[in-house]
Protein backbone atom coordinates (compact mmCIF):
# COMPACT_ATOMS: atom_id res chain seq x y z
CA UNK A 1 0.00 0.00 0.00
CA UNK A 2 1.26 3.49 -0.88
CA UNK A 3 2.86 6.17 1.75
CA UNK A 4 0.80 8.75 2.55
CA UNK A 5 2.89 11.75 3.45
CA UNK A 6 1.93 15.17 5.26
CA UNK A 7 1.63 16.89 1.85
CA UNK A 8 -0.51 14.21 -0.04
CA UNK A 9 -2.77 13.90 3.34
CA UNK A 10 -3.47 17.19 3.58
CA UNK A 11 -4.67 17.45 0.33
CA UNK A 12 -6.68 14.07 0.54
CA UNK A 13 -8.14 16.44 3.81
CA UNK A 14 -8.85 19.71 1.74
CA UNK A 15 -10.48 17.58 -0.89
CA UNK A 16 -12.88 15.75 1.15
CA UNK A 17 -13.88 18.94 3.50
CA UNK A 18 -14.74 20.46 -0.05
CA UNK A 19 -17.76 17.58 -0.38
CA UNK A 20 -21.07 19.34 0.27
CA UNK A 21 -23.29 16.22 -1.56
CA UNK A 22 -25.12 14.33 1.19
CA UNK A 23 -23.74 10.82 2.25
CA UNK A 24 -24.74 8.04 3.93
CA UNK A 25 -21.05 7.76 5.27
CA UNK A 26 -21.58 11.04 7.19
CA UNK A 27 -25.15 10.94 8.37
CA UNK A 28 -22.73 10.03 12.20
CA UNK A 29 -20.51 12.41 12.88
CA UNK A 30 -17.14 10.69 13.07
CA UNK A 31 -15.23 13.90 14.53
CA UNK A 32 -13.65 12.03 16.93
CA UNK A 33 -13.11 8.52 17.00
CA UNK A 34 -15.26 5.45 17.22
CA UNK A 35 -16.16 2.07 16.29
CA UNK A 36 -17.16 1.42 12.85
CA UNK A 37 -20.67 2.41 13.04
CA UNK A 38 -22.98 -0.41 11.92
CA UNK A 39 -24.59 1.69 9.28
CA UNK A 40 -21.17 1.77 7.33
CA UNK A 41 -20.65 -0.89 4.71
CA UNK A 42 -16.42 -1.66 4.77
CA UNK A 43 -17.43 -2.28 1.00
CA UNK A 44 -18.34 1.44 -0.04
CA UNK A 45 -14.60 2.74 0.85
CA UNK A 46 -11.68 1.65 -0.75
CA UNK A 47 -8.13 1.95 0.91
CA UNK A 48 -5.94 5.44 -0.71
CA UNK A 49 -2.82 4.78 1.27
CA UNK A 50 -1.29 4.44 4.84
CA UNK A 51 0.59 6.43 7.17
CA UNK A 52 2.41 3.82 8.64
CA UNK A 53 6.38 4.72 8.03
CA UNK A 54 7.78 0.96 8.34
CA UNK A 55 5.25 -1.85 8.00
CA UNK A 56 8.23 -4.09 9.75
CA UNK A 57 9.14 -1.61 12.74
CA UNK A 58 6.75 -0.95 16.17
CA UNK A 59 4.82 2.59 15.66
CA UNK A 60 4.54 4.41 18.93
CA UNK A 61 1.77 4.45 21.29
CA UNK A 62 2.74 7.95 22.51
CA UNK A 63 -0.15 9.71 21.33
CA UNK A 64 -0.16 14.01 21.08
CA UNK A 65 -1.99 16.51 22.44
CA UNK A 66 0.13 19.79 23.28
CA UNK A 67 -3.36 21.43 24.36
CA UNK A 68 -4.81 19.11 26.66
CA UNK A 69 -7.50 16.76 24.32
CA UNK A 70 -7.77 13.40 24.66
CA UNK A 71 -7.99 10.41 22.27
CA UNK A 72 -11.94 10.70 21.92
CA UNK A 73 -11.49 14.20 22.12
CA UNK A 74 -13.30 16.01 18.57
CA UNK A 75 -10.90 18.50 18.57
CA UNK A 76 -8.23 16.48 18.92
CA UNK A 77 -4.93 17.00 16.49
CA UNK A 78 -4.35 14.60 13.87
CA UNK A 79 -0.75 13.75 13.72
CA UNK A 80 0.56 10.91 11.53
CA UNK A 81 3.31 10.22 13.48
CA UNK A 82 2.05 9.75 16.47
CA UNK A 83 -0.94 7.01 18.11
CA UNK A 84 -3.05 6.25 16.48
CA UNK A 85 -2.53 7.76 13.06
CA UNK A 86 1.21 6.19 12.93
CA UNK A 87 -1.21 2.99 11.97
CA UNK A 88 -3.87 4.47 10.12
CA UNK A 89 -4.67 3.86 6.24
CA UNK A 90 -6.54 6.40 4.72
CA UNK A 91 -10.08 5.43 2.96
CA UNK A 92 -12.12 7.19 0.20
CA UNK A 93 -15.82 6.80 0.52
CA UNK A 94 -16.98 5.49 -2.48
CA UNK A 95 -20.00 7.46 -2.88
CA UNK A 96 -19.03 11.06 -2.32
CA UNK A 97 -15.06 10.87 -1.98
CA UNK A 98 -14.77 11.79 1.27
CA UNK A 99 -11.59 10.74 3.30
CA UNK A 100 -11.35 8.92 6.74
CA UNK A 101 -8.96 7.49 8.80
CA UNK A 102 -8.95 4.09 9.77
CA UNK A 103 -6.85 1.47 12.19
CA UNK A 104 -7.78 -1.75 13.98
CA UNK A 105 -7.39 -1.26 17.69
CA UNK A 106 -6.55 -4.51 19.03
CA UNK A 107 -6.54 -5.01 22.98
CA UNK A 108 -7.04 -8.13 24.82
CA UNK A 109 -9.37 -10.42 23.54
CA UNK A 110 -10.51 -8.55 20.47
CA UNK A 111 -10.25 -6.44 17.66
CA UNK A 112 -12.13 -3.37 16.95
CA UNK A 113 -11.83 -1.17 13.35
CA UNK A 114 -11.54 2.12 14.52
CA UNK A 115 -12.58 5.44 12.36
CA UNK A 116 -12.17 9.09 12.06
CA UNK A 117 -13.30 11.77 9.41
CA UNK A 118 -10.01 13.16 7.98
CA UNK A 119 -10.51 17.18 8.94
CA UNK A 120 -8.05 19.64 7.22
CA UNK A 121 -8.28 22.22 10.12
CA UNK A 122 -6.73 19.31 12.42
CA UNK A 123 -3.58 18.68 10.84
CA UNK A 124 -0.22 18.78 12.52
CA UNK A 125 3.12 17.72 11.14
CA UNK A 126 4.82 17.47 14.56
CA UNK A 127 8.14 15.76 14.66
CA UNK A 128 8.47 12.32 16.38
CA UNK A 129 9.18 12.16 20.02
Amino acid sequence: MQKIDFAALSQLAQASSAVSMPCGCNTVSMAAWQALPMTLELDRFEDVGTLMEDPYDEPTFVEFHPNGTRYESADAPISPRYFPYNRCTVARCMSCGRHYLRYNEAGGYFTELRIRALQPALLVDAAAV
